[in-house]
């Protein structure tokens, strides 16, 4: 099944599916136990569908512009991650594993205070956007980057407003370039989710 596969790929392969499929049992069955606040299942919801209406579907598929997938990665990839459920995947990562694993990291950093999620705080943001970009420059850098890199031409989205008309090579680092149009989502994204759920965060009960 893994024939063909490079250590690298594998790696990749693990990651998408782990980050992926983790969170989309846990927590809803924490969510059944009451383990965690009621807010988190609909917040993970929501992030999904932001990240996947967002970014994720016109990646994915080259809607815009762009190339698919399938022809910014090697075929063996394409084999292991079907291109039909590579955006889905995505985007369940983006919402179990980074939105809420970053609230989680951000709240403990903070010292498990109320107000961080119930009121506008430019640390917390600037903590929040700090953690969701230098994730994913990680990812950009040492798993995606042979689908990300100078050359593979990226859709445009609506959280990446720019397209291909204004995308430049922010820096290169051993042959691996990070550019802005990969950027932009996650640049967009944060003030979306942060005030987004402090909006809709009512409830007097504690953050975690």
């Amino acid at each position: 099944m893994f024939d063909g596969l490079t250590f690298e790929q594998l790696r990749l392969v693990v990651i998408v599916y782990s980050s992926a499929l983790i969170p989309l049992v846990a927590i809803p069955v924490l969510h059944h136990r009451k383990l965690i606040p009621s807010w988190v299942l609909p917040f993970y919801i929501k992030a999904f569908l932001l990240c996947l209406i967002g970014w994720e579907i016109w990646f994915n598929y080259g809607l815009v512009a762009g190339d698919s997938v399938n022809v910014r990665r090697a075929d063996v990839l394409n084999q292991m991650i079907p291109l039909h459920i590579n955006g889905l995947l995505n985007s369940l990562a983006d919402a179990g594993a980074i939105c809420c694993g970053t609230l989680l990291v951000v709240w403990l950093a903070m010292g498990r205070q109320d107000f961080v999620y119930r009121q506008w705080s430019w640390r917390v943001f600037s903590l929040l956007l700090v953690i969701f970009l230098g994730q994913n420059i990680m990812v950009e850098m040492f798993l995606y980057h042979d689908q990300l890199a100078n050359g593979k031409v990226l859709s445009w989205a609506p959280l990446s407003p720019l397209g291909q008309l204004f995308n430049p090579i922010l820096w290169e680092f051993q042959g691996r370039s990070i550019m802005l149009a990969s950027q932009l989502p996650w640049l967009i994204a944060t003030p979306l989710i942060y005030g987004g759920l402090i909006r809709s965060f009512k409830s007097p009960q504690r953050a975690f």
